[in-house]
């Protein structure tokens, strides 16, 4: 089997495995703050501060994508919500995202952003709720 075959078979699949590892890493960061869990030496936030909101969007926003339940639209949230978290917390840090800590936000922002256009592949339930309409 040509290996543009095998890439074309499996791009749609490992879309959603970058859609699901994404989601379940980037929703750990939703449990410590609003569930704490795992421990943290940071207090649990206020649930109607900056840090609160974000973590209620990381949790719910994040088992939503891992389930592929509304992708895009939440995707779309989520990215933006990693744009203004680089720009707010990290970014006055420092410039290099390396030295203020803000790379796996910019990563996460651009991820999102993809998953806003690619959606949530066919293992999601967006795939099985347009199949079953279809």
């Amino acid at each position: 089997m040509p290996l543009e075959t095998l890439t074309a078979a499996w791009a749609p699949r490992v879309l959603s495995v970058l859609r699901i590892v994404s989601a379940l890493i980037f929703m750990a960061h939703g449990t410590q703050k609003i569930l704490g869990f795992p421990p943290s030496d940071k207090p649990m936030p206020d649930l109607l501060s900056l840090s609160g909101i974000a973590g209620v969007l990381e949790l719910f926003g994040g088992a939503l994508l891992v389930l592929g339940l509304f992708t895009r639209p939440v995707a779309f949230v989520l990215s933006g919500l990693m744009a203004s978290a680089y720009f707010i917390a990290h970014a006055p840090r420092s410039f290099y995202p390396v030295l203020n800590g803000g790379d796996a936000a910019i990563l996460y922002c651009f991820v999102f952003l993809y998953l806003v256009f690619a959606g949530g592949g066919p293992w999601s339930l967006d795939a099985l709720r347009n199949t079953s309409r279809g």
